[in-house]
């Protein structure tokens, strides 16, 4: 039997690095992939992976990822879609796009979208992180990146609402040819992705109180192993969103299929993706 290929983004540090090591122990070939080369190296080494460097801002360097994948990987049983973060003021990047919109939302859709041959091929797992902070999104179909109303927390909780909605969209389009798809709330983590904000987010972080209530990134990583281990429909669902391990109930506005489809659409409109 072939071993199997979990391809892990934002494995440089925290969730996906926790998780990259724990999957590879267990005997998956793991290939990490992350935006700064010392610590993705390091990573790389530590558990013997090929590793590739990509900054999500930067839309070209998502295509050029997904190159590198088709050439260089011969098959992905999993995509750990867990780069992500949030950001400390609101910026517009090289694209032209709102910097959360795009680095949480946008380059996984687009990466996942271009290797999808080679995903529906392997019958393989899509595994977007996502988070509890969903809930607290207002996601409009006529503003998906926040001219109006932009704070780093709105914008995070939006985007993590679309990693939901992106997981059921994928599912209702491709899990009859065989691909899966789940996501799941790793806790809230003690880990760098939200030292950017200002205000009560940065400063919870900081806090006593956030030190306390905070999750390691090794149990974070958990339900992704799970879920990156497991094999639907035995172990989970597709279309499901996960927390410890359990498929949970998200928000309202997460089971909304017209917004799914909507955001499904503009996404590809906005990448320019041809037959969407």
């Amino acid at each position: 039997m072939a071993q199997r290929v979990v391809v892990i983004t934002g494995a440089s540090d925290g969730v996906g690095a926790a998780a990259a090591r724990t999957l590879a122990d267990q005997g998956n070939r793991v290939v990490v992939v992350g935006r700064n080369p010392q610590r993705t190296v390091a990573v790389a080494n530590e558990i013997g992976a090929q590793h590739f460097l990509v900054d999500f801002a930067q839309l070209d360097d998502v295509r050029r990822l997904a190159v590198d994948l088709h050439n260089n990987v011969e098959h992905i049983d999993v995509l750990a879609n867990n780069a992500g973060g949030i950001m400390g003021a609101r910026q517009v990047t090289d694209d032209g796009f709102e910097m959360t919109f795009q680095v949480n939302h946008l380059a996984p859709f687009l990466l996942t979208n271009l290797l999808l041959d080679k995903l529906r091929d392997a019958k393989a797992s899509v595994v977007n992180t996502a988070s509890v902070g969903h809930r607290a999104a207002r996601l409009y179909p006529d503003d998906f990146q926040l001219e109006i109303g932009w704070t780093p927390f709105r914008a995070y909780a939006n985007s993590k609402l679309m990693n939901i909605l992106f997981t059921r969209e994928l599912h209702r389009r491709y899990s009859l040819q065989g691909l899966s798809s789940a996501c799941f709330h790793p806790g809230i983590v003690s880990s760098g992705f939200a030292k950017g904000p200002s205000g009560w987010m940065g400063k919870y972080y900081g806090s006593w109180l956030g030190k306390h209530t905070t999750v390691s990134p090794e149990k974070g990583a958990r339900t992704l192993e799970f879920l990156a281990q497991g094999l639907p429909p035995r172990d989970w669902t597709s279309g499901g969103y996960y927390y410890n391990s359990r498929r949970i109930r998200p928000s309202r506005a997460a089971r909304d299929q017209r917004l799914a489809m909507q955001l499904w659409k503009t996404s590809a409109q906005l990448v320019e993706l041809l037959g969407d």
